[in-house]
C-alpha cells in the first residue's frame, strides 16, 4: 500500500501545472493531467518499473537470483541499457566511459599531448575551426516578412513559425546592420537603438513611431514598421518606399562627411547597410507582387553598386527571379560567376546548377530506355550534378519530391542542414515542377549519391565530410511542430539487436525455469514435439498401446 501511495504522489506531482513549463492554468483537469504525463513520461515509466519489480520480488525470488549472480540476467540488462543509451544519444555508453574516464587513468592523456607546432596540434586546430564553421548560421536571403507573412500564418493556423532562437539572431543582425556608435548624435537613432533590442513586437512598433515623431526622415523606423506592422505586401512596399527616400538623403549626407573622423566612417557603413537592405526588400516586394523584371533590375543594380556586400547573397534572390522568368541563359551566367571553387556553396547554387543540366535531358529521359542503351554524355552530366547537389544537402530531395511537407522557411539557415533545405524547396519547388521530367530524373538518381559516400561523417566525395552538428542547430532554428530531417540516420547495428534479444530471452528462460521447473519442462517437451513430432508421436503411440494391453490383461484376470 505504501508503494501504491508513492506512485500516486509521483503521478500527482508530474501532473501538477507548476511542474510543466508553459502549461495554461485555465485548462481542465484532464488537459493538465495529459500535459503533465507527457512531460514526465520517462520518470513515470521508471517508477512503474521499480514498483513492478518490487511487487514481483516474492514470486520470482529476485533476491535469491541476484544473490546467485545469474550472468545471463546481468548481461541482458547491460545490453538493454546499452541499446537504450545508443538509441537516445547516438553513441555507446561503454565507449564513452572508456574514452572519458578509463583512458586518462591508463595514461592516454599524456600520449595525446603534443607540442604547439606539431602536426597533430595543427590538425586539432583545423578540426576545431571546421567545427566552428559548421555551427555558423547564415541569414536566409529569401526570408519572409514578419507582419505580412509570418504573422498571417499564425493568425490562420495558431502556430508560431519562428523560434525564439531564430528571432534572437535577427535582433542581433538588426543591431549590427542598423546601429553604430554615433547614434547618440541623433535622438531618433537613439530611440531606434532601443527599439531593435525590444523583445515585444508592440513595444518595437511603438518605439518606431516615437522615432518618427522626433525625425520624420528616420529610415530605420520605416523599415521596422514595414517588416512588422504591415499586414500586406502592398503596405510593406509603401513603407519601404518612404524608407528609401529617407535613406538616400541620409546616405548622401554621410558620404560627404565620411573622411572627417572614424565615427563618420562607421556612420557611412551603417547608412550603406540600411540603404542596401531597403532596396533589397523593395526588390522582394516587386517579386512577390508579380513585377519580376523590376525586381531583377533592382538586384542587378545593387550587385553593381555595392559589390563588396556579397555576404548578403543577393545573387540567390537574383537566381530565383530569373528562374521565374525562365531566363535560363542569364541563370547560367550568374552561376558561372558564383559557382566557383573559391566561393562558399549553398543549396541554391548546387541545385540550380543541377536543374539547368537536368533541363536538357529530362523531357526524353526514361529509366527503362536508359537501362537498355546506357546513359548519354548529357545524362551523365545531369546525374553527376544531381549527385553533387545531394551530397551538399541531402535533405532537399525529400521536399522537392514531396515526401515531406513544407513549412514556412526560418529567417536563418544552417548550410547543408534541414533549415536550408526547407528554405530552398519553399521557393524553388515550382521551378522544378515547371521543367517536364526534372523531378522524375531526380527521383530515379538522387539515392545513388549515398553509395558513393558510405561514411559521410568521415569522408566526402566532392565536399568536406557532412557536419555532425546540423541536427542540433536545425532543432533550434525550426519550429517544434516540424519533424527535423536527420542525416545520416542513427541506426543500431544488427549485432546489438541480436545480442540484446538473445541475452534477454536467455535470462527470462533461466528465471522461469528456476521458478517453475515442472511447467517449463512440459513447455519444453511441447516445443520439441512441434519441431520433431514423429519420434514423439510414435513413442507416445507405443506407450498408449502398451497401457491398453495392460488394462485388457487386468480386466481379463479380474
Amino acid at each position: 500500500m505504501a508503494d501504491r501511495g508513492g506512485v500516486g504522489e509521483a503521478a500527482a506531482v508530474g501532473a501538477s501545472p507548476a511542474s510543466v513549463p508553459g502549461l495554461n492554468p485555465t485548462l481542465g483537469w484532464r488537459e493538465r493531467l495529459r500535459a503533465g504525463l507527457a512531460g514526465t513520461g520517462a520518470s513515470l515509466w521508471f517508477v512503474a518499473g521499480l514498483v513492478l519489480l518490487y511487487a514481483l520480488r516474492i514470486p520470482l525470488r529476485l533476491c535469491e537470483n541476484l544473490a546467485a549472480g545469474t550472468s545471463s540476467l546481468i548481461s541482458g540488462l547491460i545490453f538493454i541499457f546499452e541499446w537504450w543509451y545508443f538509441h537516445k544519444h547516438g553513441t555507446s555508453f561503454i565507449e564513452q566511459v572508456s574514452v572519458s574516464h578509463l583512458q586518462p587513468l591508463m595514461g592516454g592523456t599524456e600520449s595525446s599531448i603534443s607540442e604547439p607546432g606539431s602536426p597533430s596540434r595543427n590538425r586539432e586546430n583545423e578540426s576545431s575551426r571546421q567545427n566552428l564553421s559548421e555551427w555558423k548560421v547564415w541569414r536566409n536571403p529569401l526570408n519572409l516578412f514578419r507582419g505580412a507573412e509570418y504573422r498571417r500564418y499564425t493568425w490562420v493556423t495558431g502556430k508560431e513559425p519562428l523560434t525564439y532562437y531564430d528571432m534572437n539572431l535577427s535582433a542581433q543582425d538588426h543591431q549590427t546592420f542598423f546601429t553604430c556608435d554615433t547614434d547618440f548624435l541623433r535622438p531618433s537613432d537613439t530611440v531606434m537603438q532601443k527599439a531593435w533590442r525590444e523583445r515585444n513586437p508592440p513595444a518595437r512598433i511603438k518605439a518606431a513611431y516615437q522615432a518618427l515623431e522626433l525625425n520624420n526622415d528616420c529610415a530605420t523606423a520605416y523599415v521596422l514598421l514595414a517588416e512588422e506592422e504591415a499586414t500586406t505586401i502592398v503596405d510593406a512596399e509603401r513603407l519601404f518606399k518612404q524608407a528609401l527616400k529617407a535613406g538616400e538623403t541620409i546616405y548622401r549626407q554621410s558620404q560627404q562627411c565620411q573622411h572627417q573622423s572614424p565615427q563618420h566612417e562607421a556612420q557611412l557603413r551603417r547608412d550603406t547597410n540600411v540603404l542596401v537592405y531597403i532596396k533589397r526588400r523593395l526588390a522582394m516586394c516587386a517579386r512577390k507582387l508579380g513585377r519580376i523584371r523590376e525586381a531583377v533590375k533592382i538586384m542587378r543594380d545593387l550587385m553593381k553598386e555595392f559589390p563588396p556586400l556579397t555576404m548578403l547573397n543577393i545573387h540567390e534572390n537574383l537566381l530565383e527571379s530569373l528562374l521565374e522568368l525562365q531566363a535560363y541563359a542569364d541563370v547560367q551566367a550568374v552561376l558561372a560567376k558564383y559557382d566557383d571553387i573559391s566561393l562558399p556553396k549553398s543549396a541554391a547554387i548546387c541545385y540550380t546548377a543541377a536543374l539547368l543540366k537536368t533541363r536538357t535531358v529530362s523531357e526524353k529521359f526514361s529509366p527503362e530506355t536508359a537501362s537498355r542503351r546506357g546513359l548519354s554524355t548529357a545524362e551523365i552530366n545531369a546525374v553527376e550534378a544531381i549527385h553533387r547537389a545531394v551530397e551538399f544537402n541531402p535533405h532537399v530531395p525529400k521536399y522537392l519530391l514531396e515526401m515531406k511537407s513544407l513549412i514556412l522557411p526560418p529567417e536563418h539557415i544552417l548550410k547543408r542542414g534541414d533549415s536550408e533545405a526547407v528554405a530552398y524547396a519553399f521557393f524553388h519547388l515550382q521551378h522544378w515542377k515547371r521543367i517536364e521530367g526534372a523531378l522524375n530524373l531526380l527521383q530515379c538518381t538522387w539515392e545513388g549519391t549515398f553509395r558513393m559516400i558510405p561514411y559521410p561523417l568521415e569522408k566526402g566525395h566532392l565536399f568536406y565530410p557532412y557536419p555532425s552538428c546540423t541536427e542540433m542547430a536545425d532543432r533550434e532554428l525550426l519550429p517544434t511542430f516540424h519533424h527535423v530531417s536527420v542525416y545520416p540516420k542513427k541506426e543500431l547495428p544488427l549485432f546489438i539487436h541480436f545480442t540484446a534479444g538473445f541475452c534477454s530471452s536467455t535470462a527470462m528462460i533461466a528465471i522461469l525455469t528456476h521458478q517453475f521447473p515442472e511447467i517449463m519442462g512440459i513447455f519444453a517437451k511441447a516445443v520439441l514435439g512441434l519441431w520433431c513430432p514423429q519420434p514423439w508421436a510414435s513413442s507416445g503411440f507405443e506407450e498408449n498401446t502398451q497401457d491398453l494391453k495392460s488394462e485388457d490383461l487386468d480386466l481379463s484376470s479380474g
